[in-house]
């Protein structure tokens, strides 16, 4: 019999920031795959063909997260675990991080004044490469847009749902790779990037759990409409390297000049995270923004 539910908890080192992190997925969210709603974040899920939900929230009087899985997906606990500590960046050491940012004072000031600032990852190593192209040169709001057609159209609803959202599973890369993407509103170039990276990931061409990040790197720059910027920002995000630095960004060639950031080693995606979000809370309510792209 399929398990119903299980809730697991999380521990991590404390301060999260998780007025950040809700403020962050929110403003980004795939309607019908995700929602944030009375300080929960829930989405929905697949794991070797077994679906369901996960709601994540803090603990209420530990330093932990709460993580609340319904229907048969629940069996993969593990799974579950590994993913969600990668989304909210559990296994970050904050303490070693404030320390390696303290050598400049701008950045020094920004980490005293939210000292819980995570590298938000992702559920789905494929699901964030594809918002990463889809928000090229384009601002977080058509980026989610766009997210949220490509899911509609091609993604496909829990068999298991009760009809209440999020019951809407991000399509498989092989579904993407051979789909019509024409008509999602991407220029062709990206169209083509985005119908590239699905088939390179459907023909595990391109695979993520590979332990030579290197090569992965190299993997993506060899497929069509993938550059520097697209690499690093996915690094930062997917494959958790604390130290990548998208240094094409605008936002971050405009906060700061290159000999600074290597004494931010190893920690430079934890200075970009910061700069992303001074940067966004001195434009709003001009904007939503964080990096120069829509990701």
């Amino acid at each position: 019999m399929a398990l119903l539910g299980v809730t697991l908890h999380l521990d991590y080192a404390p301060p999260l920031d998780w007025a950040f992190f809700l403020g962050y997925f929110s403003g980004r969210l795939t309607t019908g795959v995700e929602t944030v709603e009375s300080g929960h974040y829930t989405r929905a899920v697949e794991i070797d063909g077994d679906t369901g939900t996960i709601t994540v929230a803090p603990h209420a009087s530990q330093h932990q997260l709460s993580v609340s899985v319904r229907g048969p997906v629940a069996r993969h606990t593990d799974a579950i675990r590994a993913r969600v500590r990668q989304m909210f960046d559990l296994d970050a050491d904050p303490a070693a991080v404030r320390v390696a940012l303290a050598t400049e004072p701008r950045m020094s000031a920004l980490v005293a004044a939210r000292p819980g600032i995570r590298v938000p990852g992702a559920w789905s190593h494929f699901e964030l490469l594809v918002r990463t192209i889809v928000g090229q040169q384009v601002s977080v709001r058509a980026a989610t847009t766009i997210m949220g057609r490509i899911a509609t159209r091609f993604g496909h609803r829990m068999s298991n749902s009760d009809s209440a959202p999020p019951d809407l599973l991000f399509p498989a890369p092989e579904v993407l790779a051979d789909g019509d993407l024409s008509s999602i509103g991407m220029p062709t170039q990206r169209v083509r990037a985005l119908r590239a990276v699905a088939r390179a990931v459907a023909d595990r061409a391109l695979v993520f759990t590979d332990p030579d990040q290197n090569a992965v790197r190299a993997t993506l720059l060899a497929l069509p409409g993938i550059g520097p910027w697209t690499v690093e920002y996915f690094a930062l995000r997917g494959l958790r390297d604390s130290d990548a630095w998208p240094g094409s960004d605008l936002v971050l060639k405009r906060a700061v000049e290159s000999p600074i950031t290597e004494a931010w080693r190893p920690y430079r995606g934890y200075a970009a995270q910061h700069l992303w979000l001074d940067a966004t809370q001195r434009a709003a309510p001009r904007r939503t923004s964080t990096p120069q792209n829509g990701s």
